[in-house]
């Protein structure tokens, strides 16, 4: 599954679909400098990069 990794917080966001132009699905990039931001697979995010998922936007990370 494709995602958005904040390299600052070391968290990853499931990928916006609603608008092309959406970062993240939870919106939590949204004032985000685009250099802190990187277009990732979430599998490769958690194991290469060490980024825990948004729980916001994976129910199974934990929640809000």
């Amino acid at each position: 599954m494709e995602g958005v990794l904040n390299e600052r917080t070391r968290t990853v966001h499931k990928k916006g679909v609603e608008n092309p132009h959406s970062r993240s699905k939870c919106g939590a990039t949204k004032g985000v400098s685009h250099d802190q931001i990187r277009a990732v697979r979430v599998e490769r995010a958690v194991e290469d990069f060490d980024a825990h998922r948004c729980g916001r936007c994976f129910s199974d990370a934990g929640g809000y």
